[in-house]
């Protein structure tokens, strides 16, 4: 897992990064009043990025590794159901992502929480 969690965690960083230029270089001008929402997505996509690096780095020093992979996957599907949905309502403009995003963000409070508790045991 160690190395699958490395492979998602840098392209999930490289994802981030290219949309990050493309909202700044190319977004900005044309959904003025949405970019801000676009920009969330593209930092929390950062920051849990990092952190499925820093768990495929912490999975083979950690006792309970189970406990670490439902870390890393919770906060893939965060990734997915947060950051995703604010880039589609930021493009789209439809309201139906909306409601998607707590979602993505609940994701990513399990995810911490059990790198906590792997992190106890």
């Amino acid at each position: 897992m160690m190395k699958l969690f490395l492979l998602i965690g840098s392209l999930n960083a490289f994802l981030s990064v290219a949309l990050g230029a493309f909202g700044a270089h190319y977004l900005k001008q044309r959904i003025p009043d949405k970019i801000d929402v676009f920009q969330t997505g593209v930092q929390y996509h950062m920051i849990h990025a990092i952190a499925l690096i820093l768990i495929a780095l912490l999975s083979d020093k950690l006792a309970n590794s189970s406990m670490v992979n439902a870390s890393g996957w919770a906060i893939f599907i965060g990734i997915i159901l947060f950051s995703g949905s604010l880039y589609a309502l930021s493009l789209t403009g439809l309201k139906f992502f909306g409601p998607i995003t707590p979602l993505g963000g609940l994701s990513f409070l399990v995810g911490w929480i059990l790198l906590a508790v792997a992190a106890y045991k």
